[in-house]
């Protein structure tokens, strides 16, 4: 006789998420449902520096693991991004881990394990793929999209269900170290590129987490986690739209901003996380809070009275999860809920999302295996030659030529080159903060990187003849380091200047988290070689490898060639050598301005008419390259740009662009539509991108291009604070770069005002 067991309701895959998640909260008790809403860092030692705010402060566990697990943890945090671990001996301890937390409590729940994933699964070994400004820079979705699952994909090999990214902070002060974990300064823009990389990194059944919500890189002064003081209008307009599009995307989750808009941290706001994500955005994913954001609302904030305090603040204002280990959600909170003095139905909620999460994910079924599937690889490779390839594609796709006098570039065969600066022999040039080299890696020189990454002077030696100093460090240096780089100039053909960052976090870099700047000119001495260099009468192509724009107004005009890598990836030194030789052709365009001079700071190109220049301040905020600008040794020639006539204020309207590639090689343009408000009931910004296309073309070809918008694209919050869409005219500015239109269409929207909200059309259609 065959004996048919049924599963505990909980474990019924058959059953909704919902269902499941109702059936286990009534069995269990409180210490077992406050458990489930916070993580646990395990192997964290602030002996090896900081990778979070505060982190010496508060990663004590409060009691034993042993006695933890008998409860249960809602989530393990980083088991592969805290310290080198080999990746196979990782997941089979990850696996270990969680048969303890299936064992020992009562309902056999496992933990949620969640990574960063900005540039990759922070994990040794794993691919490092390019840095988000260099995601913004190709215009390119599509492409980010297929890196986001290839990063989704290697996140359920290691046992892996949530990561932490993307950044949809649009930067705003380009002194913020966090600007090189930006997508770029515009808000569509940031919108299109964060939904792809959601979608690609949730095709694969995990869960992406939106970061960071919302204001953060508003802050005054370009500090981090500094205090905002962003009026509604510009939170509304500039700083949610991508997050408005990434949840559109289905994001499964969402982590608050550190600061405190005009005096309310977010991790205390009612109205944001609860009254907007949830009730107007529709939104049933988790909020789990950056990490030690609950403690800092008593620590840091003053507006808690104790841990628990701090606790009932976070939990009623939307926060489920408790991040990165357990400080406020511990025993104490569950003795002030047995004393009442906070309400049970506040866990509950933050519960039931938790365990539906868990449902979808697999993680209550009856047949979850613990193992990740790694451990069943013949042969497990995170970096293989699929990693390797994708994120070479990307890095060709995101260097922008910014500058090109005289087709300086590109680097005629044979030509001597002095290859010059800091940035030229190391590897971690080709890497921003969040990626494990440089996030976890520098604070373990004796494991090795675990990935290969050549440097752009090994690129450049393969091909030429060339003669290497330093010069100086990203800071510091002597008149001798100097003088050096000068004599390696005087023997060459061309000077290759390689200055930029070096990434780190919490002052132990020149970008990054806690590397804020007080200017923009290039760190340390790196100006003064530059200028050395210049006044060799040399030809000097600069390569910028950088988390941020810097000045470059004082030396613009005697530059022969200015190429920006930003921090492209394991695979960016080949990438810059193929666009310095032309093997390919540069196709980034900037996801963010370059000025002219740092003192227009903050600034971006999203600049009502008072922030234009003007004859009343003797500052001018005119960017020396603009948003969307970049060069091409090809460049595509663009034809009729026409509209499709009518427009209403609930109907769509189409721009068609027609192009050609008269040249001999592969080439590539950036399609961009802008939207110009000539009267509207505030003050708006001049122009700010509804649109954009990247069209690719081979040696001869013609396409035509139409991209279709709606009206709701035009809409703005208005003196009402409502989104509106208003009759009137309106111009299209189409071009290559939002200082380079090639046509304006001028268009009268008829009908009446309309009023849209979150289901609004955020994005153009394009055939």
């Amino acid at each position: 006789m065959t004996i048919v067991t049924t599963p505990a309701p909980w474990k019924d895959a058959g059953r909704s998420p919902e269902e499941r998640a109702e059936a286990l909260m009534a069995r269990m008790s409180l210490p077992e449902k406050i458990a489930q809403l916070y993580g646990v860092w395990v192997g964290i030692d602030n002996t090896d520096g900081e990778m979070a705010p505060h982190q010496h402060e508060f990663t004590a566990l409060p009691v034993p693991w042993d006695d933890l697990v008998k409860d249960g943890i809602g989530q393990l945090t980083r088991p592969f991004g805290t310290t080198p671990v080999d990746p196979v001996k990782g997941a089979a301890t990850l696996a270990a881990a969680q048969r303890s937390l299936v064992t020992a409590g009562r309902w056999g729940v496992p933990a949620l394990v969640h990574e960063e994933i900005l540039t990759g699964v922070a994990a040794w070994q794993a691919g490092v793929y390019p840095n988000p400004l260099c995601w913004g820079a190709t215009f390119d979705p599509d492409l980010v999209e297929e890196m986001g699952a290839q990063i989704g994909a290697t996140m359920r090999r290691l046992g892996v269900h949530q990561g932490l990214a993307p950044v949809l902070d649009v930067a705003r002060d380009l002194r913020w170290g966090r600007v090189e974990e930006t997508i770029g300064e515009d808000p569509h823009l940031v919108g299109l590129i964060g939904s792809a990389y959601v979608r690609g990194v949730q095709s694969q059944g995990v869960v992406a987490t939106l970061k960071h919500f919302v204001g953060y890189s508003a802050s005054k002064g370009g500090r981090n986690l500094a205090p905002v003081s962003a009026g509604r209008r510009e939170i509304a307009d500039v700083l949610l739209p991508p997050f408005e599009m990434a949840l559109r995307a289905g994001a499964g989750s969402v982590m608050n901003s550190y600061s405190d808009i005009d005096g309310t941290p977010v991790a205390a706001d009612v109205t944001l996380l609860t009254d907007l994500l949830r009730d107007a955005y529709g939104f049933t994913g988790t909020v789990v809070a950056d990490y030690f954001s609950v403690a800092f609302l008593q620590t840091l904030h003053h507006v808690a009275e104790s841990p628990t305090d701090a606790a009932r603040l976070a939990l009623t204002a939307g926060i489920d999860v408790e991040l990165p280990t357990v400080n406020t959600f511990g025993p104490a909170l569950v003795e002030a809920v047995e004393r009442g003095e906070v309400d049970l139905a506040l866990i509950d909620r933050a519960l039931r999302r938790v365990l539906v999460q868990k449902a979808e994910l697999g993680l209550l079924d009856e047949d979850w295996d613990p193992e990740p599937p790694i451990l069943h690889e013949a042969d497990p490779v995170l970096d293989g030659p699929e990693v390797r390839e994708l994120a070479g594609r990307l890095a060709r796709r995101s260097i922008v030529l910014l500058h090109n006098r005289d087709a300086a570039l590109p680097l005629a065969p044979g030509v001597r080159l002095a290859v010059v600066g800091p940035r030229a022999d190391t590897a971690q040039a080709m890497m921003g903060c969040y990626s494990f080299p440089m996030h976890v890696g520098v604070h373990h020189p004796e494991t090795g990187m675990g990935v290969e990454i050549p440097t752009l002077l090994d690129a450049l030696r393969a091909e030429y003849d060339v003669t290497y100093a330093q010069g100086v460090p990203v800071t510091g240096g002597d008149d001798e380091g100097i003088a050096a780089a000068v004599a390696a100039a005087a023997g060459a053909d061309v000077v290759v200047a390689v200055l930029g960052d070096q990434a780190g976090l919490f002052g132990r870099g020149t970008s990054g988290e806690g590397c804020d700047a007080p200017g923009l000119a290039l760190p340390g001495r790196q100006e003064e070689l530059l200028e050395a260099l210049l006044a060799t009468g040399k030809p000097v192509v600069l390569v910028l490898l950088v988390g941020r724009p810097y000045e470059l107004g004082r030396q613009i005009d005697r530059l022969a060639a200015v190429v920006c890598g930003f921090f492209p990836g394991e695979e960016g030194a080949a990438a810059l050598a193929d666009v310095l030789s032309g093997r390919v052709d540069p196709a980034g365009r900037l996801p963010v301005s370059f000025p002219r001079d740092g003192g227009n700071q903050p600034a971006t190109y999203l600049g009502a008419p008072l922030a234009q220049k003007s004859e009343v301040s003797n500052v001018d905020p005119t960017a020396l390259f603009a948003f969307g600008h970049g060069l091409s040794y090809a460049p595509v020639t663009w034809g009729e740009v026409t509209g499709s006539g009518a427009w209403t204020t609930d109907g769509t309207f189409d721009v068609t662009v027609r192009l050609r590639n008269e040249s001999g090689r592969d080439s590539s343009e950036v399609v961009q539509v802008y939207l110009h408000d000539p009267v509207a009931e505030v003050a708006r910004p001049v122009q700010t991108l509804v649109a954009a296309r990247r069209v690719d073309l081979a040696p001869g070809e013609s396409r035509e291009l139409t991209l279709t918008l709606h009206a709701d694209q035009t809409s703005y919050t208005g003196a009402s604070w409502r989104r509106q869409v208003d009759p009137g005219d309106v111009e299209l500015r189409v071009g290559a770069s939002s200082a380079d239109i090639r046509a304006v269409l001028a268009v009268t929207m008829t009908g009446q005002r309309r009023f849209v909200g979150f289901d609004r059309v955020m994005e153009a259609s394009v055939v």
